[in-house]
């Protein structure tokens, strides 16, 4: 929990430093176009750690990225101080870091723990990450002045060395406990942290064979008479053939995609209502466009304050009960129905209140419930499919999903010119699409997690 914290702190202090950065490096209209840039760094970045992976163990992998992140920020700090704009390089490397710190830290997690360790604890786990998010913005706007807008990146960088600390602590600690009496040769810290074993309910890392391997998708080794080999280990491919020959992963992928492409759309259409609503009410004022801009500001200072609280509650109070009670497979289910009952109520009354709580709800599930119960699919997952999959799934699927949401916008204004209403209708329309996949994932994960008991 201390280790998430801290990754979000970090990562919600750099994003208060990339508005003044892109803001001198061209104006927000560059942050727009920044979705279509980091997907395109990612079909990259993606296969490279997935290769780092395979032939690492997990603490030096995730010591290694993390190094080379920290180095990233230090080099930022002393070009943006030499007076070099950087703040498109960074606008975009933030999003990079966004996705594949956090996967990474989730891929760590889900390869410590069991699929019913990982139930109980995740709870408690996300509440870290919750948490991080709100003292991380609130610091940055406290240290900002006193210490100044660049030197934030220098204390980011800090506070991720002291989460690559805590994760060395946590890699020995969970050895001990669950690796003890396994030989080193054959432990995780002597293993590439991507391998074809999986973390069973015993607590003991094994190779699919049998039911499981039949219902994860790894045909290879499947023969009745002649049972995979325990030694046989390795990895087994690139990252992006890893999602799409594995219909489980792949549905997990499309989910994502679906989840962002619905959020942004919804983030667009409350800007929109909001900067018309600022607009209107401010006309009157002797600089309309001064005033506009200061409602603009209020309302999403008001706005994000309380998304970040409500997620906060949320994960405290429901997430683990949700997941206790209604299960994993119907836990996915409730914000996609938050979603629909939002969009078909939008669809009727485009009104900024109603839009506003809409998306409250909506946020704050998505920051708490969803992204814990997502990172509850992978628990039952190899070790190679944590590592190395969930950094398409979590990095590109959803940069993927902002490009989809980027043409959508474009088509909506641009070409068929649609009004509020008509975009909350084809965003309902994503939403049972979205819905349906849902529920084949919910379905897959209860037959494997089944079976890896």
């Amino acid at each position: 929990m201390v280790n998430v914290f801290l990754i979000l702190t970090a990562y919600y202090m750099m994003r208060v430093v990339r508005e003044p950065l892109i803001v001198a490096s061209g104006g927000a209209e560059v942050g727009s176009y920044s979705a279509a840039g980091q997907a395109l760094v990612l079909l990259l970045v993606v296969p490279a750690y997935g290769w780092l992976a395979s032939r690492v163990p997990r603490r030096r992998l995730i010591n290694i990225v993390t190094g080379i992140f920290v180095a990233c920020l230090v080099a930022f700090y002393a070009f943006a101080r030499a007076g070099v704009p950087v703040g498109v390089a960074f606008w975009i490397w933030v999003g990079i870091f966004n996705v594949m710190m956090i996967a990474q830290f989730w891929a760590f997690a889900n390869d410590l723990y069991t699929t019913d360790e990982g139930k109980r604890l995740f709870p408690i786990v996300g509440f870290g990450a919750s948490s991080g998010a709100v003292l991380g913005a609130w610091l940055a706007g406290r240290l900002a002045e006193p210490l100044g807008i660049y030197e934030l990146l220098l204390v980011a960088a800090a506070i991720l060395a002291v989460a690559t600390v805590i994760t060395n602590l946590l890699d020995a600690r969970e050895r001990r406990r669950t690796e003890g009496s396994v030989p080193d040769i054959k432990s995780s810290g002597v293993l590439p942290a991507a391998t074809g074993q999986y973390r069973s309910e015993t607590g003991e890392f094994k190779v699919p064979s049998g039911a499981y391997a039949k219902e994860s998708g790894h045909f290879k080794a499947v023969r009745p008479d002649q049972p995979e080999p325990e030694e046989d280990v390795g990895s087994t491919g690139g990252v992006f053939r890893l999602v799409f020959r594995n219909r489980y992963l792949l549905l997990i992928a499309l989910l994502v995609v679906l989840l962002n492409w619905v959020n942004t759309n919804g983030e667009y259409l409350l800007r929109r209502t909001v900067i018309a609503f600022a607009e209107r009410t401010a006309a009157a004022q002797p600089s309309p466009e001064v005033a506009a801009q200061d409602l603009v500001l209020q309302f999403y200072s008001t706005f994000q304050s309380i998304v970040a609280l409500s997620g906060l509650l949320i994960q405290l109070f429901v997430t683990s009960r949700a997941i206790r009670y209604l299960g994993v497979s119907a836990a996915l289910l409730v914000l996609p129905l938050i979603a629909m009952t939002g969009y078909a109520l939008m669809a009727f009354v485009p009104v900024l209140m109603a839009i506003r709580w809409i998306k409250t709800l909506e946020n704050a599930t998505d920051y708490s419930l969803q992204n814990t119960v997502r990172n509850v699919l992978f628990l039952p997952t190899t070790r190679e499919e944590k590592y190395k999959a969930k950094q398409v799934t979590d990095g590109f699927s959803q940069r993927i999903g902002d490009v989809l949401q980027a043409v959508t916008v474009f088509v909506g204004t641009s070409v068929l010119v649609v009004s509020t209403q008509q975009f909350a209708v084809f965003n309902l329309g994503l939403v049972a699409v979205w819905l349906f996949v849902a529920v084949l994932v919910g379905r897959r994960y209860q037959r494997l997690a089944a079976v890896a008991a």
